[in-house]
């Protein structure tokens, strides 16, 4: 390990020169076993490493991340797969460890925008997990180990230039952080804040009840926000996020990003879905991009043009508005987490149109009544954790 690391340029070709650098002389917390990492590669690697320890601290179980752009596309813990979600993550050929499984949700929560994605394991990566990922587009990997065989199955993708970052687990960042901007430093304490089930018990709604699994989602949407561009809205469940809303400018509009991403990830579980007949070497991407266009209103026209033949071994019958609009009315046990209050009860209607029943979020509006008073309407139960967590 050394002090510093040269990089290729910073976020654009044209920012040079480039590095990263420990600027109290001491030595990096990584090193890279193989690949060229960016500065984009690592502002995901340091932020996605953040979120699966602190899922992993905090719930005790392998979890993993896949990042794009400083935020998270997904995150998850090791649970049990059903079928249904082997199926629609392409890994049900595959047998998977419980660091792969978690990899496998993280990456299906959102394989559009988990495309080229940065990798962030908590725990060791295994042969399991480098199978997984060797079929994958994906640019690097953060994991605080590799077994050999897992190190040899990572070395030959992307023409052996995989970015692949060994980190130390152990490492511990300095409690005051420091971030240039357009020559002016900005000082600030690191966020160490504790994010676990202690913080879901100050209730404001009718409906007081939190199931076990609830309190686990909402505490993985909870951290999966600490690491998101906000303004920020993470859906959960099974373990997993299932939709991210980043970066958007109203807290309305990451209340309909996230549930229209949690909406594709369950109607991706349609039983037409799974019943398409693809042509045998379409890849995984183009599949993605199939079932998305399958799944959206527009798909009508594209199959109307003859597109089909392309992709598919007989002609799909469409899946209707009518036909989506029913099997996402079984959608439910869906938790939700907000970085910052609801405004207004209309993120509250949104986001039970996609099976919300839990909510965590900070409070502190003058419209928390309203609020309160449409989750009542539906029996959701909603917590006022009190936190922030704004992340930019």
């Amino acid at each position: 390990m050394s002090n510093e690391l040269l990089l290729k340029y910073g976020c654009n070709p044209n920012q040079k020169p480039s590095k990263i650098f420990m600027s109290d002389g001491g030595e990096l917390p990584i090193k890279v076993l193989n690949g060229k990492p960016g500065y984009i590669n690592f502002l995901d690697a340091f932020n996605s490493w953040q979120l699966v320890s602190e899922l992993k601290r905090a719930t005790g179980l392998p979890s993993a991340a896949s990042f794009k752009h400083v935020s998270p596309a997904g995150a998850a813990v090791a649970t049990e797969l059903s079928d249904t979600l082997k199926k629609i993550y392409f890994v049900d050929d595959l047998e998977l460890t419980p660091i792969a499984s978690a990899y496998a949700k993280a990456r299906g929560a959102d394989r559009m925008s988990s495309y080229g994605d940065w990798v962030a394991l908590s725990d060791i990566c295994d042969e399991a997990t480098a199978a997984l990922l060797s079929r994958e587009v994906s640019d690097g990997i953060i994991a605080p180990g590799y077994t050999d065989k897992a190190l040899e199955i990572l070395k030959t993708k992307r023409k052996g230039n995989y970015n692949v970052v060994e980190i130390n687990p152990n490492y511990k960042p300095a409690k005051i952080e420091h971030k240039d901007v357009y020559g002016v430093t900005f000082e600030q304490g690191r966020n160490e804040l504790v994010i676990d089930e202690s913080i879901l018990t100050n209730f404001v709604t009718k409906n007081k009840t939190l199931t076990d699994d609830a309190k686990r989602d909402l505490v993985i949407a909870l951290i999966t926000l600490k690491y998101t561009q906000s303004n920020s809205v993470c859906y959960a469940k099974d373990g997993q996020a299932i939709g991210v809303g980043a970066g958007q400018q109203s807290r309305i509009h990451c209340t309909r990003l996230a549930g229209n991403k949690a909406d594709i990830w369950y109607l991706r579980q349609h039983p037409k879905v799974l019943g398409l007949k693809f042509k045998s070497n379409i890849r995984r991407p183009d599949r993605d991009n199939t079932i998305d266009v399958y799944i959206s209103d527009d798909y009508m026209d594209v199959l109307a043009d003859g597109t089909w033949e392309m992709f598919f071994d007989e002609k799909p019958e469409p899946l209707t508005r009518e036909e989506k609009k029913e099997w996402l009315k079984t959608l439910s046990g869906v938790s939700l987490g907000s970085d910052a209050f609801f405004p207004f009860g209309d993120n509250i209607e949104r986001a039970k149109r996609s099976g919300v029943e839990f909510i965590a979020q900070p409070g502190g509006s003058i419209r928390d009544d309203n609020v309160i008073e449409t989750c009542d309407k539906y029996g959701i139960a909603m917590t006022f954790t009190g936190i922030r967590l704004f992340h930019h």
